[in-house]
């Protein structure tokens, strides 16, 4: 974990207080509101920040893990400045943000251990800078790990926690999302309906995201993506395809370039559980070798949604070759026997 703000010690303490025991108390306020941090490194760091949870989407994962790190120590590195109390709870909640980028990273790249230190760091920075959101986010990591790990009533439960913490903030809107999934999952489809009307309805009662690339905001088309698994897994092969392909088109530059390679990949794997389902073995492959070929994924995730085609093609196409050549692929993926 990061220890960003350490206490100072009694001996300290008791320095500080002899040094202002001489001034008057307007002396003492002003000494409080003084900083050696202005305004533009503030402003700078917000920027920086911002834009790191925007590259979320398309940076590759080491590059943006070793730029995040960066930034984190550079903001651990304010507390060696003299902060007023305001700037000391942004620069914390700043932490707190970056951490939970850093652990997302982490856990895309295999490193489960180092993000659920990370997560639990930005859980406490969250805490500790009062800010809803961080601590909401912290616990929808947990949930999102307990996802990939099969773990769905641990899913259930991290969301609840999460949504006790920051009820009507955005991230909530994704923890009801994490519940429908889980839902999904366990094989309650009313469960499942409950959860995404709930995060539906909180979404639309929310002004619009700034900056919906930013991967800590919420959207329309970012719960879609969710809604997109969970129909998925009920076999609304249907209606989970037409999300895939707006969630496809939507993610896509108009030059061809993909701007959220993730949910594309995703999206890929839901079209191809549709067309085997459907009978089309070469469309399901063509969209899933697609899907497991993106430079930019998260491991534990699209391991997770290619399980539900490997899952079909098992049942249905066991005996034909190319079916047991992407199966072997996905058990390369996910590093052990289906």
């Amino acid at each position: 974990t990061y220890a960003f703000f350490p206490m100072a010690s009694r001996r300290d303490g008791r320095a500080e207080v002899q040094a202002v025991s001489g001034m008057d108390t307007v002396d003492i306020v002003s000494r409080l509101r003084a900083s050696d941090v202005d305004t533009a490194t503030l402003d700078a760091l917000r920027i920086t920040t911002d834009r790191l949870c925007t590259e979320y989407a398309y940076l590759p994962a080491e590059q943006l893990l070793t730029e995040g790190k960066a930034w984190l120590g550079r903001v651990a590195n304010l507390q060696h400045q003299r902060l007023t109390l305001a700037q000391h709870r942004e620069v914390i909640a700043l932490a707190g943000q970056l951490a939970l980028l850093v652990g997302c990273v982490e856990y895309d790249s295999g490193l489960s251990r180092a993000a659920e230190a990370t997560r639990r760091a930005a859980l406490d920075l969250g805490g500790e800078a009062g800010d809803p959101g961080i601590v909401g986010w912290a616990h929808e990591m947990k949930a999102w790990f307990a996802l990939t790990a099969g773990d769905y009533r641990g899913v259930i439960a991290a969301a609840d926690a999460g949504l006790a913490a920051a009820p009507k903030h955005s991230v909530a809107v994704q923890l009801y999302a994490q519940k429908a999934k889980a839902w999904a999952r366990i094989g309650d489809r009313q469960q499942t309906e409950v959860a995404l009307d709930a995060g539906r309805q909180l979404l639309e009662s929310l002004p619009y995201p700034e900056n919906v690339e930013n991967h800590f905001q919420v959207d329309p088309a970012k719960f879609d993506f969710y809604r997109m698994d969970a129909y998925r897994r009920v076999a609304e092969d249907g209606l989970a395809a037409q999300i895939a392909s707006e969630v496809i088109r939507a993610s896509t530059d108009f030059d061809g370039t993909e701007k959220a390679p993730m949910r594309i990949s995703e999206a890929r794997v839901t079209l191809a559980v549709a067309a085997a389902r459907d009978g089309d073995l070469d469309t399901a492959l063509s969209y899933g070798e697609r899907a497991l070929g993106s430079n930019r994924r998260s491991v534990p995730s699209l391991a997770m949604v290619a399980s539900d085609l490997g899952g079909v093609l098992h049942e249905r196409y066991a005996q034909v070759g190319e079916a047991q050549a992407f199966l072997a692929h996905l058990r390369e993926l996910r590093g052990r026997p289906m």
